[in-house]
């Protein structure tokens, strides 16, 4: 297992934060977030034609660069300590990651190219009407005979205008992933979020038209939506771990500024050793989601756990450092004008996003024999 960057990729890392920093700024985040889109179009372009963010993890025979999921993982950093609105989460690192785990590559080949390219925005159709990642309790359901899909889905991210459009149903043996091809017949309610930099939207299909992906051989799929979870935690964390570290930035740099009985209050001992505990919560966490992301780069067997580790520490860590973000700059945290209550926010979300940390801590015991 390895915590340290390679040069490549620590160059990855100083490109992200200088364009992050340069054009997603408190500003130009309040701008997209109110945008029809969602998101900064532009930064959008940017970051997948001229950086190729997009194209990290998809291989190279369906237009991708063909790096490692651990690139995927740094950029989900950089993205989350900018507070950037972005599809990066639910259109490449959760969508197209799905389109792979099935094997299907004619499907990989049709449909990844222009998620890798940026041109596309993927959505995967994922949660059950409770919306938690739950496959054998989805509602929606194939009719093979016609070939269509009906029901509800909450929380698709990003699924307002995507396409291509990814759904798990209910098929004549189970629960199975699905290419809806005519995203048009869809019906999408924009629903409004917690944290205004996120988009979902909930899907309804009246016998809209679909297609059933390919499994490769030897596959179930139990086994693919496993690891498509196992995945989507990992990215997850990765973004959480970004939004943690702008918490504790913008938290001590508030604390040398502020003045309080004639001196910063970042002198006073208290207030030192809360600040102390936010770095170690960070930390401890970034350690597990790179552990996890390490373990999803290289397909070790130890992913299922490393990912459960992962969602249950960085949510809690998360939690405590948005929580003190906004507890260590008093007052102006609470208004809309000030981004900590923007990390607050996001925190919560991706809180939820695929199970809460007790969910992960009960899963974790289980899978151990606890």
């Amino acid at each position: 297992m390895r915590f340290e960057l390679s040069e490549e990729q620590g160059e990855l890392v100083d490109i992200l934060t200088d364009l992050l920093q340069e054009r997603s700024g408190s500003p130009a985040v309040r701008q997209a977030m109110e945008s029809p889109a969602g998101y900064d179009e532009e930064l959008w372009r940017t970051l997948a034609e001229e950086i190729g963010a997009a194209s990290l993890a998809i291989p190279e025979e369906f237009g991708g660069a063909g790096f490692t999921r651990l690139e995927q993982s740094l950029v989900l950093e950089r993205l989350g300590a900018a507070l950037a609105p972005s599809p990066y989460l639910g259109s490449v690192a959760i969508a197209a990651a799905a389109v792979l785990e099935t094997g299907d590559a004619a499907a990989a080949a049709r449909l990844l190219p222009a998620v890798a390219s940026g041109e596309a925005i993927a959505a995967l159709a994922w949660a059950d009407p409770h919306g938690r990642w739950a496959p054998a309790t989805v509602d929606v359901r194939y009719d093979a005979a016609a070939g269509t899909l009906t029901g509800t889905v909450p929380l698709v991210l990003d699924g307002a205008a995507a396409s291509p459009v990814l759904a798990i149903a209910q098929g004549p043996d189970g629960p199975a992933l699905f290419e809806v091809t005519d995203p048009g017949a869809l019906t999408r309610i924009r629903k409004p979020a917690l944290d205004p930099t996120l988009r979902f939207a909930t899907y309804r299909f009246d016998a809209v038209p679909a297609a059933p992906l390919g499994l490769g051989a030897d596959e179930s799929w139990s086994a693919v939506f496993d690891r498509v979870r196992d995945r989507a935690l990992v990215a997850v964390c990765a973004e959480q771990i970004g939004v943690a570290e702008r918490g504790l930035t913008m938290t001590v740099e508030y604390a040398k500024q502020r003045v309080q009985f004639g001196r910063p209050i970042g002198s006073f001992q208290a207030l030192k050793h809360r600040m102390a505990d936010m770095h170690v919560r960070l930390e401890t966490a970034r350690s597990a989601s790179r552990a996890a992301s390490w373990a999803n780069a290289v397909d070790d067997p130890a992913l299922p756990e490393l990912a459960a580790v992962a969602k249950a520490w960085c949510g809690d860590a998360l939690d405590l450092i948005a929580a003190e973000t906004v507890q260590l700059h008093g007052g102006i945290a609470i208004t809309w004008e000030h981004d900590a209550q923007l990390v607050f926010k996001r925190a919560h979300a991706l809180g939820q996003l695929f199970g809460t940390p007790a969910t992960h801590r009960a899963r974790l015991a289980s899978t151990l024999g606890v």
